[in-house]
């Protein structure tokens, strides 16, 4: 469904906004909200590949063009969002980039690239979307990572970016109590989606099964392990969005099949 789509009638229906909602979680989150009877807005810079999610979601679902590095950008999500439903009651921030290797190796453009989406672009949707969450009493959940709790050798941009994400959720989580708004971060481990492949693809060389391999082999499950579903940690952002989940806030939510608990 196109950006230009009225609001109707159903102005009781929740609606989540999900910026990166064209990515593997954000999709999934998609899905789990419209099945929950949400309806949902898709915010992603990929124009196209939001539409083609919206369409197959059906009425209950808009799309719109969201470039979360630039503010005005996340503020016309949310405006969109709202001349299109009149409400906002959770807004899940999953837009998100990886990069990895060594600190010699990161120049000032890369380490830009990653917290403009990261960071700034987390910050920013969240900050477009606090008066409408207000008025609500709604929510926010930010996706950080298992790299926003704990280090991932080679990965300092990455988890630098991912662990101002969770402080950012706590200290949000503070300030917005008094409105009524919880504020939480999610933190998965390693999820099968589209970026997980482009980190094989980027930094896997020849050997893109050995690249994954190496992931799973950190994880306490042995031969066991595996990687998240998606759906997984959907499930986990509907859960944090009921009213049910209302003493929840300021919390980093782990999802990681145990990675995160310490050294093996």
């Amino acid at each position: 469904m196109s950006d230009t789509t009225s609001a109707d009638d159903g102005a009781e229906i929740p609606v989540v906004l999900i910026t990166g909602g064209a990515g593997g979680m954000g999709v999934a989150a998609a899905r789990r909200f419209v099945a929950g009877g949400w309806r949902v807005v898709v915010a992603d810079h990929d124009q196209i590949r939001a539409e083609a999610l919206a369409d197959e979601l059906g009425e209950v679902a808009l799309a719109v063009h969201c470039d979360v590095t630039r503010p005005e950008s996340c503020h016309a999500a949310v405006r969109a969002t709202l001349a299109w439903a009149g409400r906002l009651d959770h807004t899940i921030a999953a837009a998100g980039l990886w990069t990895e290797g060594p600190i010699d190796d990161v120049d000032e453009f890369e380490f830009d690239r990653v917290m403009a989406v990261n960071v700034k672009g987390v910050f920013f949707t969240s900050k477009a979307a606090v008066p409408a969450l207000r008025v609500t009493r709604g929510s926010l959940t930010l996706i950080a990572s298992d790299a926003g709790l704990q280090a991932n050798k080679g990965a300092s941009v990455y988890c630098a970016s991912k662990g101002a994400v969770v402080l950012l959720a706590k200290t949000l989580a503070l300030d917005l109590a008094p409105d009524g708004v919880r504020v939480n971060a999610v933190c998965p481990g390693d999820v099968m989606t589209p970026m997980l492949r482009y980190q094989a693809e980027a930094y896997g060389g020849t050997d893109q099964d050995g690249y994954l391999a190496e992931l799973l082999s950190k994880y306490p499950q042995g031969t066991n392990a595996r990687f998240i579903e998606p759906a997984e940690v959907a499930e986990l952002m509907w859960f944090l969005a009921q009213p049910t989940s209302a003493p929840i806030t300021g919390a980093a939510m782990s999802i990681d099949f145990g990675l995160s608990s310490g050294i093996q």
